[in-house]
């Protein structure tokens, strides 16, 4: 793909709190769809339909969400630079926190994790399966005891999980 940030349409409704503007992003790993809100990134998932066009501009941090993550995919960015503002508790935040502290190319074991935030290692895997923004807090860097992969419930799940560790030279399987 020449052109993985390409846009693939934008969509905008109203969730309670405010309005939700979402934007869809062509990568190798599929259609990815961008949430923000009051100028922060709040999600990111694979999208599982068409998003409608031209219901909505995407706003300048959608566009730069969406040129970041084609340069990740291009390998020109191996860090993002983004306002987040994922939702959880104060412990899964303390946890995201620190996935955006492991660098490109390196991952942690969930027991490690545990370690450095607290709780037991099932309950850092639970935390990586409810993380709102996946790749921009790369919950895909942490990985079971032995070498072991682990689980991913980001789009076709450890095959995606696997995709980008391989992506980043993390994981040769």
């Amino acid at each position: 793909m020449t052109e993985p940030a390409a846009k693939a349409a934008t969509e905008a409704k109203t969730e309670g709190t405010g309005a939700v503007l979402h934007h869809g992003v062509a990568t190798p790993i599929g259609l990815l769809v961008l949430a923000e809100r009051r100028g922060r990134i709040i999600a990111l998932d694979w999208a599982k339909r068409e998003i409608a066009s031209g219901r909505a501009a995407p706003t300048p941090l959608l566009d730069a969400a969406a040129a970041q993550i084609g340069a990740y995919f291009a390998k020109t960015r191996r860090a993002f630079d983004l306002p987040l503002d994922p939702q959880g508790s104060a412990f899964q935040k303390s946890a995201w926190a620190r996935l955006c502290q492991i660098p490109w190319g390196e991952t942690l074991t969930y027991g490690e994790m545990a370690a450095a935030v607290g709780g037991s290692a099932r309950a850092i895997g639970t935390v990586m399966g409810a993380n709102p923004i996946p790749i921009i807090i790369p919950c895909h860097r942490v990985v079971a005891a032995a070498g072991r992969l682990g689980g991913y419930s980001g789009g076709r799940g450890p095959a995606t999980k696997l995709h980008l560790l391989r992506h980043e030279g993390a994981l040769l399987l």
